[in-house]
């Protein structure tokens, strides 16, 4: 296949994060802070030679490069990309090691506020985004969702960053399905099995809708804050308890956020609760008022 490479910033103002349209490294990461650490990696070798890269590291499906402060990324972002893209499309190895070392993984379990949901959290990152799957025909790119659908009783799967939030019928009972779901979940990855397949990267992150799809850079300034508030200060708290808040659309004219509810969230008894006692007082307080309802477009 081809490689295209996407620079994409990060929180932290001197590492950009090049993402590929593939997985370049599945079950391992790696870090390196000079070229002698670099050996394994013939990519990291060359890039140290650029005199800016102080740190680069590889995950999944992007590589990360710190620089040091002698150039702005304006100044040096198209030639790394470019770098990076040729060498991935030059057919050389990333890791020159045949195989990594296996890591640990543990999996523990955690309950959420929707009892029909628990989250599965792993020692170390599973996917690179969120990924939602309601059906095993949907996860025909998930491997390890498919096998989580095959249990009878689950319903729905939600994957983000280093945990599962799945979701059950009525009928079942997470006493039946708790050390089940946990001993396959711990068993598939420790094998070094894909948990997603390249295709699944070209898919829009977890039951995106269109509007979601739409690049942020193309989207106004009020949709840019209400998502950078979104990610801020909705993200972190909901992820802890399994679900996820996604931005869909918002109208000015009603002023009101429309929102796409995922993971533990979706289906959740205080959703309703959050939304307007919660996110829904927080983006009042924050826009000054430019925002005055918050819905879900599937709750």
């Amino acid at each position: 296949m081809t490689f295209t490479i996407t620079p994409k910033p990060t929180t932290n103002e001197k590492i950009y994060k090049f993402e590929a349209n593939a997985f370049l490294v599945q079950g391992s990461s790696y870090e390196f802070s000079n070229i002698d650490e670099a050996k394994p990696s013939p990519l990291a070798q060359e890039l140290f030679h650029l005199p800016f890269v102080k740190t680069i590291f590889f995950a999944q499906n992007f590589v990360a490069v710190e620089k040091y402060d002698i150039v702005s990324w304006e100044m040096v972002l198209s030639e790394l990309s470019k770098a990076i893209e040729d060498y991935l499309n030059s057919g050389r190895p990333l890791i020159k090691e045949s195989k990594p070392k296996p890591e640990g993984i543990a999996i523990y379990a955690e309950s959420t506020p929707n009892p029909n949901t628990m989250k599965f959290v792993a020692n170390r990152t599973l996917v690179p985004r969120r990924f939602e799957f309601n059906s095993s025909e949907k996860a025909e790119h998930a491997p390890l969702a498919q096998e989580l659908f095959k249990i009878e009783g689950v319903t729905e799967v939600f994957m983000h960053q280093n945990y599962i939030s799945i979701s059950k019928d009525d009928q079942q009972s997470w006493t039946e399905l708790i050390e089940v779901l946990k001993n396959l979940i711990q068993g598939f990855v420790a094998q070094g099995k894909a948990v997603l397949t390249d295709q699944a990267l070209q898919q829009p992150a977890g039951g995106s809708t269109s509007t979601q799809q739409q690049p942020l850079a193309e989207r106004n300034d009020q949709e840019k804050e209400i998502i950078a508030l979104l990610e801020e200060f909705v993200t972190p708290a909901v992820a802890g308890d399994g679900g996820y808040i996604a931005f869909d659309s918002f109208d000015p004219e009603s002023k009101t956020v429309r929102v796409l509810l995922q993971g533990a969230c979706s289906g959740c008894p205080s959703s309703t609760i959050t939304l307007k006692n919660g996110i829904q007082s927080l983006l009042m307080e924050m826009t000054q008022g430019r925002v005055q309802h918050v819905e879900a477009i599937n709750g």
